[in-house]
């Protein structure tokens, strides 16, 4: 999410759109109406404005040159959100969807939520910031592919299971590094990797407006910044499963009182007209831990 599982959902989202319908329909996979219907069954509802509620776990790993891998911590992750139809100048059904995302590290010895961590390769004790990226959202989105054609199912059919995978190579300029990047570095580096997995008999119901859908999200990319890695060499990897929920109120209990106590925001999805920006983890890492000031004179 996560954050970066939701990337997960703004990516697909990026590639369709859909109005749903009540009545009993097969969805058509060669159609773009039906192609979109299919892919909002992934994401979240054929019903305008229903929260849908998605949650996996797992655990992350640091790797260095020369040592074995390491156990770093457990992980949550939760996206709450919810879509809207919309439609394009030619009157053509789509949808928006909207979100909001945590990404909670845990210690995989006692199981609670870390609010600091002891480094084991540096030796120090840091505060530990979770992602809570709020909002999440993607633009607009058709059936159609970049040409404007109807888009073609970026997934497999087998045996009556659909699966569909992703993977996304992240490399651009670190938004936490200085001027001068082009001239030492200072570029972030990552890949996300989503699978969904679903029915078919399912998934292409359209008389359902959601589908039981189980999905899994693994990451390779730099230190995270909270950690002081100081550009030490070495990645970071999260692997996690996890699954959209009946209702929101199936998340762990553990989750649920996090959410009470720090992020009470995040029982709601945003309002489908929310017109803020995205918060990227980036954007949050600079509102909640500002670069310290020098004092005049200080060298």
């Amino acid at each position: 999410m996560l954050t970066k599982f939701l990337k997960l959902g703004v990516a697909i989202a990026a590639m369709c759109g859909v109005a749903g319908t009540a009545h009993a329909e097969k969805l058509d996979l060669n159609t773009a109406e039906g192609m979109a219907k299919v892919m909002r069954k992934l994401q979240c509802s054929l019903k305008d404005n229903k929260p849908v509620t998605y949650f996996w776990q797992g655990t992350a790993y640091g790797r260095t040159m020369g040592q074995a891998d390491k156990v770093l911590f457990d992980v949550d992750g939760m996206n709450i959100r919810q879509c809207a139809t919309v439609k394009d100048k030619d009157g053509k059904y789509g949808y928006r969807l909207v979100s909001r995302e945590l990404l909670l590290y845990r210690d995989s010895k006692t199981g609670e939520y870390l609010r600091t961590w002891d480094n084991p390769y540096t030796g120090q004790k840091v505060n530990v910031l979770h992602v809570a990226n709020d909002p999440v959202n993607s633009r607009p989105s058709f059936g159609l592919d970049r040409d404007g054609k109807p888009m073609k199912f970026p997934g497999q059919i087998l045996d009556g299971q659909v699966w569909m995978t992703s993977t996304v190579p992240l490399y651009y300029s670190n938004p936490l590094a200085g001027d001068y990047q082009k001239n030492i570095g200072g570029f972030y580096h990552a890949t996300e990797m989503f699978n969904f997995f679903a029915k078919e008999k399912d998934l292409l119901d359209g008389s359902k407006d959601q589908a039981d859908v189980t999905v899994a999200w693994q990451r390779m990319s730099d230190w995270l910044p909270w950690m002081e890695m100081s550009g030490r060499e070495g990645q970071f990897y999260v692997s996690t499963g996890g699954r959209m929920l009946r209702k929101h109120d199936d998340l762990p209990q553990r989750v649920k009182d996090e959410i009470a106590k720090n992020y009470p925001e995040y029982n709601m999805p945003p309002p489908t007209d929310d017109p803020r920006p995205n918060e990227t983890s980036w954007t949050y890492f600079k509102k909640k831990m500002p670069v310290e000031k020098k004092s005049e004179g200080s060298h």
